[in-house]
């Protein structure tokens, strides 16, 4: 398929602080491409590389054939940018707002002010078009910045942690625009921490990690990429943990991984070496109390945690071997 951004190569430093690290990135023409990782991973450094907010040092980086750094004005002509924090004006109405960008873009009064309109229709804020958004709520708000991100009809949007801080129903609003927006041919490169968020809207992801992409696919391939289905065992007690973690390896032939911070919590993939049927009859009769057992199909959360380590919304590590060093 034909690429809406290409990046080859693209480095970024901030004095010693390497944010992007020959990052290399491909993303389909029509599709909305998950952008994961920790926090301090680079993908805003990415995003504001992409909307020509910054320059990168090293590389290169096309939005549909056209380079950032050369075609700057352009790249940003064909563009929608919707970052972390709703940025509208907080003395205009949400109509007057859309004008102004409108505006903005060189539309003519008729052209914007017919545009706003349909947009105040489209995201379901005829309601509050006339009012200012400090009486919005923090789904309102998020609905409009959305709206003026697509005022000149940008081939591609980025959306940088849209939904972040809202609450459930309003981050719903928002899947349903991005999906919306992709029905009508827009490519959508979506920056979240929530995995969730991630596998409901993404035609296809990419994760990264101290500036570098290490794994890409479809949500599903990622998921086969992490192997077997897994069994997750709560103990009562984290003395226990060293004695499940052996007990798990003999039975599994996987090595199990235990969560961090609790180390309550011991993962295994199911592997060949026996059945896992008989396993907390197995850890009861060795005298380890466990206070749940739960069998499921690999997730982005397994994903995540496989190739980076970290948790996806704290960036903490959190996971170490039964030996209790840090997996790579």
């Amino acid at each position: 398929m034909p690429l809406a951004i290409r990046t080859v190569g693209l480095c970024k430093r901030f004095g010693s602080l390497t944010a992007l690290d020959h990052l290399e990135l491909g993303v389909a023409e029509g599709t909305v491409h998950g952008l994961l990782g920790p926090n301090g991973a680079g993908k805003t450094t990415a995003v504001r590389v992409l909307s020509t907010l910054i320059r990168p040092d090293e590389g290169t980086a096309e939005v549909f054939g056209v380079d950032v750094r050369s075609d700057p004005r352009r790249v940003r002509s064909i563009i929608g940018l919707t970052g972390q924090y709703a940025a509208v004006d907080e003395l205009l109405t949400g109509r007057e707002n859309l004008h102004m960008i409108g505006r903005l873009f060189r539309l003519s009064k008729p052209e914007s002010r017919a545009r706003a309109s349909e947009l105040l229709e489209r995201f379901d804020l005829e309601d509050a078009a006339d009012r200012q958004p400090r009486t919005y709520s923090g789904g309102t708000r998020r609905r409009l910045d959305v709206a003026a991100s697509l005022m000149a009809r940008p081939r591609l949007i980025f959306l940088d942690e849209p939904t972040t801080g809202l609450d459930p129903r309003s981050r719903m609003e928002v899947w349903r625009i991005v999906r919306e927006l992709v029905a009508g041919g827009t490519t959508v490169l979506l920056t979240t921490q929530y995995l969730e968020e991630a596998d409901q809207l993404a035609d296809s992801l990419s994760v990264i990690d101290h500036g570098r992409v290490i794994v890409s696919g479809t949500p599903d391939e990622l998921k086969a990429q992490v192997g077997q289905d897994r069994i997750s065992i709560t103990l009562l007690d984290a003395a226990a943990v060293e004695e499940t973690v052996r007990l798990l390896r003999a039975r599994l032939g996987t090595e199990p991984v235990v969560a961090v911070p609790e180390k309550m919590r011991v993962h295994a993939a199911l592997g060949d070496g026996g059945s896992w049927l008989d396993l907390p009859q197995l850890l009861k009769d060795s005298g380890i109390a466990i206070g749940d057992v739960a069998l499921r199909h690999p997730t982005l959360d397994d994903v995540f945690l496989a190739v980076t380590g970290r948790s996806a919304e704290n960036g903490t590590d959190q996971r170490t071997t039964g030996k209790g060093n840090e997996r790579p």
